[in-house]
């Protein structure tokens, strides 16, 4: 057997490990969830937005909240920003892509809003610029990185920065994440 297998195996348990053995970072996990869910109560949206593999993770966490996840329920309000590939190659081209997010963003949302922005550097232009416009227009802002938190750590109201350096780990863990925050959201919506 290859050893990359059970080694890739063992940094993910740890990258995890390291979340659940500290306290502080699992109260930031309730805290998202409840910021999520005082939003979904007020009748506000839920934006996600990322690029590569995070806007893969977004789209997912988006689908699992507006479809279902544990249990048949009502669909709760949640979108990708970058699911509308017509919008995003226009305005990639006309604006550039720095402004793809805050552009729709300033389109899309209000006042109490939530907006899920992924990123593993945490350094992504195009979600900095989403967070700025956000932050503009009263939207709240989780951020999901990686160890150092980038630049979005500064913005963020809620900062889930996963304690690890190598990209396919923090990319595990964002989705791990993003699922404990969807049954949390799920059960206190619906219990």
């Amino acid at each position: 057997m290859n050893s990359r297998i059970p080694q890739s195996i063992q940094q993910s348990i740890a990258a995890k490990q390291a979340v659940l053995d500290n306290p502080e970072f699992m109260e930031r996990i309730q805290q998202a969830a409840d910021m999520i869910v005082a939003s979904l109560r007020g009748g506000g949206k839920i934006h996600f937005c990322g690029n590569g593999g995070s806007a893969a993770d977004a789209q997912h966490l988006a689908a699992e909240l507006s479809g279902r996840f544990y249990f048949d329920r009502p669909p709760l309000n949640a979108e990708a920003l970058h699911c509308n590939t017509s919008y995003l190659t226009a305005v990639g081209n006309d604006y550039g892509y720095d402004l793809v997010f805050s552009r729709l963003l300033r389109g899309t949302a209000k006042a109490g809003d939530v907006i899920v922005g992924i990123s593993t550097s945490g350094n992504s232009k195009n979600i900095l610029n989403a967070f700025e416009v956000a932050k503009e227009m009263g939207v709240k802002i989780i951020a999901m990185t990686g160890e150092t938190g980038g630049k979005m750590k500064e913005c963020a109201d809620i900062l889930l920065n996963v304690p690890s350096t190598d990209t396919p780990r923090i990319q595990e863990s964002h989705i791990m994440l993003g699922h404990i925050i969807c049954e949390l959201v799920e059960s206190a919506l619906f219990a």
